[in-house]
């Protein structure tokens, strides 16, 4: 531990640079945790639609009971630190830690990209990965970044409330351009706090290359398809508490970054093609021995009734052969570390 005395210096402390959330603002999703740990949220599945029939019965077709899938979501981050300030230490350094600045620097400088890092982790976990070939370039950064427009466009995602999320290293690449709007190009033009431009309509937002996951290098995410919910956010400075001549300082922070399954489309995370999973193969020759395989997966989640493997709570773990007669299987790879989730696969096993 190094507390180092004071015999001769400024009256200044020298701080990292800091900054507060690049990415809680835009997380706008909605979900009430009051007085519990875990929600479950239930999403409807339409029906197939079918030709009317001007005679007989059942002229609008067999009426079939509307299905639903569950989504499960808790809260996993559970995050502490403490830190003291004697009062002769800081006596004897000239009063340079007060206990509020240095708070406010604990929260800007861990606990805040801390909690950045984990809910762009889990945006590449739960959105749509898109396999990029290489790591974009200044001749294809802005054709990459299209490409994730038009597949949340093909997916019918609104064009209001998209964002997006590049690291400093290719957002050099962008701001050369032509379709890079700069701020003071944007006259009176309200956008979001934090944003540096917009491209192709959207805000831009440029994020330290640490905090985006390895061989990540831009998210589109439309803000209403996750919430980054705090249950409790408290911080602390107990002044001479039993025990200790000074200050005592403590921070307390629960939270999570949930994706929405029905919304899961809205994020499009532009990663390396060798870092993404391949969509898990379905054998299912014998129908009561359906099997999964994915080179390279560490687990494989899979479903029998139709609903979504990254989300469901219903999903099991792929440990051998298992029964599908009769069911749609879904399996996904993913939660293997360094790696990005795969596509979903899904196959209908005969009855």
């Amino acid at each position: 531990m190094a507390i180092n005395l004071a015999s001769k210096f400024a009256p200044t402390i020298d701080k990292a640079f800091e900054k507060g959330s690049f990415l809680k603002r835009h997380c706008k999703g909605k979900i009430d945790f009051t007085g519990v740990k875990t929600v479950r949220i239930y999403g409807v599945n339409p029906v197939e639609e079918n030709d009317y029939k001007r005679s007989g019965t059942n002229r609008y077709g067999e009426p079939q009971e509307l299905e639903d899938t569950v989504q499960e979501h808790t809260l996993s981050q559970d995050k502490a630190f403490t830190f003291t300030i004697d009062k002769g230490n800081q006596k004897d350094q000239m009063n340079i830690k007060g206990a509020a600045e240095m708070l406010k620097m604990q929260l800007n400088q861990k606990s805040t990209p801390n909690a950045d890092k984990y809910g762009f982790k889990r945006l590449c976990t739960f959105g749509h990965i898109g396999a990029l070939s290489a790591k974009p370039t200044k001749a294809t950064i802005v054709s990459d970044i299209a490409d994730g427009m038009q597949y949340l466009d093909d997916h019918l995602v609104p064009d209001d409330g998209r964002v997006l999320f590049v690291t400093s290293e290719l957002y050099k690449f962008i701001i050369l351009a032509d379709e890079f709007v700069k701020l003071d190009s944007l006259g009176g033009k309200s956008i979001p706090k934090g944003t540096v431009g917009t491209l192709l309509g959207m805000p831009v937002v440029k994020v330290p290359g640490t905090y985006l996951p390895d061989g990540c290098y831009f998210i589109i995410l439309y803000e209403g398809a996750a919430c980054f919910p705090y249950k409790i956010q408290d911080t602390k400075i107990h002044e001479d508490p039993m025990g200790l001549s000074g200050n005592a300082v403590e921070g307390r922070h629960y939270y999570d970054l949930f994706v929405f399954e029905k919304k899961a489309d809205g994020i499009y995370c532009g990663c390396l093609a060798s870092k993404k999973q391949a969509a898990p193969t379905i054998t299912d020759s014998t129908k009561t021995a359906v099997t999964l395989a994915s080179s390279g997966a560490g687990k494989i989640w899979y479903t029998l009734d139709g609903s979504d493997p990254r989300f469901s709570a219903n999903r099991e773990l792929y440990a051998g052969a298992f029964d599908g007669t009769g069911k749609i299987v879904k399996a996904v790879a993913m939660d293997t570390e360094g790696k990005f989730t795969s596509d979903v696969a899904e196959k209908k096993v005969a009855s």
